[in-house]
Order: structure tokens, then C-alpha cells, then sequence
């Protein structure tokens, strides 16, 4: 009796070692078979992936700026009186005790301005000159419900202009910061890269798809040079 049970025993055992052992090779036959599935995919995505560019042309497109600000400032010749003005018009605000200046925001054009008790004025927002000019006379007209008269033509003069677009190819700004002087690049905290071009008095920031935003110019004439003159920086350096 004894003999049997102990055989019985014996096989019960025999049968849930092979189950196990079984089970290892069913185990092992399917993370082969994950393993090779994985390996076909990334063989697949390798094959598919878009090739990494060294600043080159990536099948370029059309390059394209634009004037999106212009800073302007001009002087009305004529002392102004910020507390009335902040007290009548209601566009406008004026903290003396934090700012000098008075804000007042035009509705159309869409721009606002700073203008200080000297008669000074910075103009700020407008996308042309013709917009520039429209913002100083809503100036000049608000200034006539206090009982200012401007009787002068103001003389503008542009500070500084900013455009932004796109220069039709993908760029490498890690290449571009070791290659490149006068440039600033701090992928960790801004995925922009600052370039001085020195040659045009432009600072542009660039980006890795191609965008661009150019200050530092003072004529829609200047943003192309400039452009014109990155572009060819750019090409220089393949």
C-alpha cells in the first residue's frame, strides 16, 4: 500500500515537472518571438525615419517675412498734463509713483503708446507706417478733449522694427552654437537660439523648423537685407 501511494506520489511529481518545464519553453519560445516582433519594428521604423539634418536644406520652402511690431517714437512739442488726461480719457493709465509715463491703448489701430509729461511719445504695436501715423493722430485727437492742441507735423523716427516667418529650411541650432559666433543657446530653458549677425545690425532667433523672428532693424528694406544676409551665412557654413 505504502509502495503504491509512494509511486503515485512519484508521478504526480514527474507530471508537474514536466508541466513546469513545459510551460519555461512555451515562456521562452514567446519572448523569442516578442523579441523578433520588436526587432521587426524598429527595423521597420529605421527604415521609415526621416533622415537627421546637419543644417542642410531639407527639401527647402519659400521663405517669408513679416512686419508684425514697429517701435517708433516722436516728441509733440508741447508739455503734456498726464493727471488730467488719466482723469479724462478712460483708454489710459498712469502710475507716476512706479512709471513716468502715461499708457494710453488705441483701439484702431490696434496699438498703445507712452506718452511722458515732455510731450515725448513711443509708439508701439502698429505692423505699418501707415498705422504708425494713424496711432499718432488718435493721439492727437484724444489730447484735443483736454484742450491740447497740437499744431506741429510730428517727426517720426523708427527704433526698432520686429518680423517674424520662416526661412524655408530645418535647422540644427546644436551645430549652429558651435559653429556660429555671437550666438546664445540654452535648449534647457528656451528652444530658441539667439544669433547676432553683426554685418546687417540684426538679432535673429532661430528655430529648428525654420521659424525666425529678426529685430534690431529700422526699414522693412533692412529686414531683407538681413534675411537675405542669414540665409547666406546658413549656406556658408555646409
Amino acid at each position: 500500500m505504502a509502495k503504491k501511494q509512494k509511486k503515485k506520489a512519484k508521478k504526480v511529481v514527474k507530471k508537474k515537472i514536466l508541466k513546469i518545464k513545459k510551460n519555461k519553453a512555451q515562456g521562452v519560445l514567446k519572448l523569442k518571438q516578442v523579441k523578433k516582433k520588436v526587432g521587426q519594428k524598429r527595423k521597420m521604423t529605421a527604415s521609415t525615419a526621416k533622415p537627421v539634418h546637419d543644417n542642410k536644406y531639407a527639401e527647402a520652402g519659400p521663405r517669408d517675412i513679416r512686419v508684425v511690431n514697429i517701435v517708433v517714437s516722436t516728441s509733440l512739442e508741447h508739455d503734456i498734463p498726464l493727471e488730467k488726461m488719466a482723469a479724462t480719457l478712460s483708454n489710459t493709465e498712469y502710475n507716476p509713483e512706479q512709471f513716468p509715463g502715461l499708457v494710453i491703448r488705441i483701439k484702431d489701430p490696434k496699438t498703445s503708446a507712452l506718452i511722458f509729461s515732455s510731450g515725448k511719445v513711443v509708439c508701439t504695436g502698429a505692423r505699418s507706417m501707415e498705422k504708425v501715423h494713424e496711432s499718432i493722430e488718435r493721439i492727437i485727437e484724444s489730447l484735443k478733449k483736454i484742450g491740447i492742441k497740437i499744431t506741429i507735423t510730428p517727426k517720426i523716427n523708427i527704433q526698432n522694427i520686429v518680423a517674424s516667418g520662416s526661412i524655408g529650411m530645418d535647422l540644427n541650432l546644436n551645430v549652429l552654437a558651435m559653429k556660429l559666433d555671437n550666438t546664445e543657446y540654452e535648449p534647457e530653458q528656451f528652444p530658441g537660439l539667439v544669433y547676432k549677425l553683426m554685418e546687417a545690425k540684426a538679432t535673429f532667433l532661430l528655430f529648428s523648423n525654420g521659424k525666425v523672428v529678426c529685430t534690431g532693424t529700422k526699414s522693412e528694406q533692412e529686414v531683407h537685407t538681413a534675411l537675405d544676409k542669414l540665409v547666406e551665412t546658413l549656406k556658408a557654413l555646409k
